[in-house]
Formats: C-alpha cells, structure tokens, sequence
C-alpha cells in the first residue's frame, strides 16, 4: 500500500460479482481505483462514508437510446438519468434523429456532442445504411464503436431499416474481421405486418393486441435466421432483447452445437412486467418486443440464473410524454420505455423479492455488459486499474416517482411509477467525483466521456 494519501476513500459494503466485503473500502488515486479492502481504511484527503450501504460497480446500460425521439439533444437529460440511477457508463444505441450513426464522420460528430452535454460516460453503437453501408463498418469499427446494431424488421427506411438478408450477410462477414458483437433487433417483419393489418381489419386495436400482433414466434423466428448466419460468417451475433426464454436457449445450443459466437440479453422490464401490465399502461406500457405471460417472465429468470443471459439492460428511450398516450389505436404511440433512473432500484428490488444476492446486480449489470462491449476492465468493475465509477444504494422501503426523474419535462414518466422499492441510489460516483448525492445531479454538461472500445476480444459469458 502506498505511503502517501489517496485522494479520496469511500466506506460501504462492497457488492463484487463473487461476494460481499462488509465494512470495505475503495481507495481512489486520480479517477482510478488504486486499493480495495475491509476494515480500518487508509490514511486519504478526503472520506465519503457511506457505511451501512452497499457500494456496487457504477451500472453499464448495455442498451439505451438518447437520440431516437429527439436527436443528440437527448443525450443531456438522458445522461442526467442515468447518474440520479447508478449508470456511469451508457452504451448508446446508433438510430438517432434525423441521422443514424452510419459512418465514421457521422460517429466523430456524435463523439463530439457525448464530449459537450453527456453527464455520464458513454460508449456507441455504430450501423449501416439499408443498401450500400457494409464499406463503412471498418471505419466505424475504428473510430472507437463499441458494438453494432442491425435490425430484421423497419420502423423507418432511414433511421431505423429492415436489413435484408443478403446485406445482413455481408455485414457480418465484415463485422466478423473487427472481432466486435452485432446486436440485432429481432422480430419478424412478414410476420407481425400481416398480425397488424389482421387486427386493424377485424378492429382490435385495444392494447393487448400489441402483443398479440408481436407473439413469440416472431421473435425465435428472427433469432433462427440471425444465429444461422453467425454459423455462416463467424460473426458474434447477438439478440438485442429477448423477451422469451427461447431466445437464451437457441444462443446457447448455437454456442454448443455449432460453435456458433451467439448470445442475447434480457431487458429489465422483461424481467417484471407481463400482459396485464401491458393492458393496464396502455401506450406507457408499449415496448419492442411487448410483455409478455407471467409465466414467461419465470422462465426468463430460469435462464438468467441458469447463466444464459448475456446481461440485463433497460432499452431506455424517453419518447415525449404526447407520443405516448393511447387514444384508441396501440399501435400509434411510440414502442419504448424510460428505465435509467428506475433500473438501480429496481434491479436490486427483484432479486431481494426472490432472496437472491446484489452480486448478480454487480454481474448482470456492470461486469458483464462491459465485457460483452469491450469496455472491461475500465468500466463495469472494483478492481485495481479501473475508472472509480461507483453506485450507492441505501436499503430501505421506497417507492418510485417519476416526477423525479432527471430529464426533460416531458419525459418524466415510467412505467414504474408507484411500484414499491427496497432501496434507493444514495450517490453515483464517476471516475472518483460524486456526479449524484441522492437528490441533485452535481455533474455538468460535458463531464461524461466518450469511451471507446478498449481492444477487439470476444467475450461470449462463458468463463
């Protein structure tokens, strides 16, 4: 241990993927984690005691859109959610407004506006275009994307378009030679178009039929064409949310039996939320793919505990409060939910309702999503060398309201609002200085980073 001061510690019990360390210290030097442990901690400037909570790795939200309503001006209040929720890093998905972040020139400019408003450290996605983008994706790769995003079915030709399967082919031959995961939005478009003009024919527009328009099927039928071609092109292909335990377990056969780099995470709300959720939200419940049974919700915490979860994210995307009212039609409001400041909470309040420990939070939701984008072991850990980017939680009965969100007026709505909590975020801690302190966010516009991918291994969970 070194002789001089560090320059802050901060006192809790530590929440590591293996374990707990009650009565731990974090010794920071600079923005780093320079020493760990329990007990009387070192002599420092300064002290942030926060005994009696736990001290987890700041959260990595491997999946989020700042930008898909309102453009890179999103990423302000976004990030502001995410440091009141415990998310130090946001991996930030690439189908921004008016423009998707298609190449190398657009990325800089992206990088440039994370730089100038984020609140928060952030990694990027990158795509390509509907025809013609596949020559862009090693520039991409090198500007610093983390990951990229792909989709099977259009919600617009532009900024959100079905790659057909011959392009989709040739992506990932090509994103295969950069060693980074392609995430891909799986459903199927025949599919669900068809359910759709079936249900507005017969006048079903009610909110349940969201779901019924985007069964099951539609899913594991995407997911089967997307991990054949992974076999094909050695690509890592991944589910970008799978809201079925079958998605999980097709990955892992594909791993198993075929070699195949396949994995998929699993969206917090498809974790919790069910049908009857999504009849009682109405346009606040609507997300892609939709809830799905009670019973389905179980089986997804099978395979999460059964290790076939890649890691848990939000899919947070804070369409404005208007695009969201159900007036009669469900299929005229936007499809996302907010989730960054709600995930923290929430994510310790499900497993500690099933007796189950926070380290999977610290592995779920900050270890792993960091090794699945490259980002480990600057992001995602309390570790020696890593950024000290910390999340506080304080224990306790709470419940949670969306007027307190962080962000924009109209974007302080959750489908969480009134649930009942077992722990709040006390303070967030990003490399070293505390950017949240329970009820203010203290980080500026421009105090996040953009963090690019730190080298080229795959990581597919299965250490």
């Amino acid at each position: 241990m070194p002789a001089s001061p560090f320059d802050r510690v901060i006192l809790g019990d530590l929440v590591l993927p293996d374990g707990v360390l009650p009565g731990g210290w974090v010794a920071i030097r600079g923005e780093v984690i320079a020493g760990l442990g329990q007990g009387a901690p070192p002599p420092a400037a300064a002290i942030a005691d926060h005994t009696g909570m736990l001290v987890l790795p700041g959260l990595v939200d491997g999946h989020m859109h700042t930008s898909s309503s309102t453009g890179w001006a999103g990423i302000e209040g976004a990030s502001m959610s995410a440091a009141a929720g415990g998310v130090t890093t946001c991996v930030d998905m690439p189908y921004d407004v008016p423009r998707p972040v298609t190449d190398a020139a657009i990325f800089a400019e992206k990088v440039a506006v994370v730089e100038a408003t984020s609140h928060v450290d952030m990694a990027l996605y990158g795509t390509i275009t509907k025809a013609g983008g596949v020559d862009a994706i090693a520039g991409l790769a090198e500007a610093g994307a983390c990951s990229f995003k792909l989709s099977t079915y259009e919600y617009d030709a532009v900024r959100f378009p079905r790659i057909d399967h011959p392009t989709m082919l040739a992506a990932f031959r090509e994103i295969a030679r950069t060693g980074l995961m392609c995430g891909i939005h799986n459903e199927d478009q025949e599919l669900v178009i068809k359910l759709t003009e079936q249900a507005k024919a017969a006048g079903r527009t009610d909110p349940i039929m969201h779901a019924r328009t985007r069964p099951p099927l539609a899913e594991s039928m995407a997911d089967l064409e997307i991990f054949e071609m992974a076999v094909e092109t050695g690509c890592h292909v991944h589910i970008a949310h799978s809201s079925i335990a079958r998605g999980f377990d097709l990955a892992a056969a594909f791993r198993q039996m075929e070699g195949a780099k396949t994995s998929g995470e699993a969206c917090i709300q498809y974790l919790c939320m069910t049908e009857e959720d999504l009849v009682r939200l109405e346009g606040f419940g609507k997300c892609n793919p939709p809830f799905r049974t009670a019973e389905e919700v179980e089986r997804v915490w099978q395979r999460l505990l059964a290790g076939k979860v890649a890691y848990v994210s939000t899919d947070h995307a804070p369409w404005p409060r208007e695009r969201k009212v159900y007036r009669g039609d469900i299929f005229a409001p936007g499809a996302g939910l907010t989730g960054l400041q709600s995930f923290a909470p929430l994510m310790y309040t499900l497993l500690a309702e099933r007796g189950l420990p926070p380290t999977l939070m610290a592995r779920y939701c900050a270890e792993r999503p960091a090794r699945f984008h490259g980002l480990f072991p600057k992001k995602g850990a309390i570790r020696i060398g890593s950024d000290a980017d910390l999340l506080v939680l304080e224990r306790g009965r709470f419940t949670f309201d969306e007027a307190a969100i962080q962000d924009r007026e109209d974007a302080r709505w959750s489908p969480y609002h009134g649930r009942a909590m077992q722990a709040r975020v006390a303070a967030t801690w990003l490399r070293g200085t505390c950017i949240w302190d329970g009820t203010t966010v203290l980080a500026r516009p421009g105090t996040g980073r953009f963090v690019p991918r730190q080298h080229r291994d795959t990581y597919l969970g299965e250490d």
